[in-house]
């Protein structure tokens, strides 16, 4: 029989396993650090190979004195001096157009230092990958850059937001991506440079170590359940001993239900026990 710990191990291993990239806390293990891992998101994803990653950040925060803050997934800069913010989205509530546009600002503010020149700020490219195709146009990948009405030229003024749809998982280069981010076994990755990584992540001490945060988070929201359960279940034992009484005291079936918040099917099996 497995003891308490034990089981629980084998629990935290089954989490941990069953994790995938478009789990943001686990992509965040993914990349953290992986610049090679990077470099193959933001080449396939722009659909240049000549990207060199310089550096790579995990939950970067940029603190805005004036007004709202920003806790960005991803940040990463190539040799170019280019930034890269690429943000997971499970729910289409995180990916609305004015949220994009806020994280393309706080990225040219944080980046042009005092006395420099407007030409030096850096080209940003903000990159949501999400879950649902929330753009509603069925395409792999939306690239949105200002233009001018009048002549319909771009506007090039070094800004880059990028939507991609992760439900379209074909045998192209981004579709063998998106298919990568839903995969959970590093035998079946497409790409080497993930494979390495999670195939450390899940099946090495030093890895699921690491992954201490993830751990917590599912014991937090697994206790938290819990506490649902059994206040439920309280509930529940409340309202039946409250429906007893009320039929003991000759109240109707109606007035029982309504009063006890059980359903009329509940109250009935009470009455016909309490008259047996």
């Amino acid at each position: 029989m497995q003891t308490n710990e034990s089981s629980q191990d084998s629990e935290i291993k089954h989490v941990i396993r069953s994790l995938c990239m478009m789990n943001n806390r686990f992509m965040n293990f993914m990349l953290d650090d992986n610049k090679e891992a990077a470099q193959v998101f933001l080449r396939i994803i722009l659909g240049d190979d000549k990207i060199k990653v310089k550096n790579i950040r995990i939950q970067s925060f940029i603190q805005n004195i004036y007004g709202h803050s920003s806790q960005l997934d991803i940040l990463a800069q190539d040799s170019k001096g280019r930034y890269f913010n690429v943000e997971v989205q499970r729910s289409d509530e995180g990916a609305p157009a004015r949220r994009a546009r806020f994280y393309s600002s706080i990225l040219d503010t944080h980046f042009l230092q005092p006395g420099k020149l407007y030409e030096e700020l850096p080209d940003t490219y903000v990159i949501f990958i999400t879950e649902n195709d929330v753009l509603h146009d069925n395409l792999p990948l939306y690239n949105i850059r200002r233009r001018i009405d009048e002549n319909a030229k771009c506007f090039e003024d070094g800004s880059h937001i990028i939507y991609v749809n992760s439900q379209r998982r074909d045998d192209t280069a981004l579709g063998k991506l998106m298919q990568d981010l839903y995969c959970t076994e590093p035998k079946n990755l497409h790409y080497h440079e993930f494979a390495e990584r999670m195939e450390f992540l899940k099946y090495s001490k030093e890895g699921e170590a690491k992954m201490t945060d993830v751990i917590e988070e599912y014991a937090a929201k697994k206790a938290e359940a819990v506490a649902k359960e059994a206040a439920k279940k309280t509930a529940q034992a409340r309202n039946v001993e409250l429906a007893k009484d009320l039929l003991s005291e000759g109240e109707s079936i109606e007035r029982t239900v309504r009063l006890s918040k059980l359903s009329e099917a509940e109250v009935r099996e009470l009455a016909s026990k309490l008259s047996a």
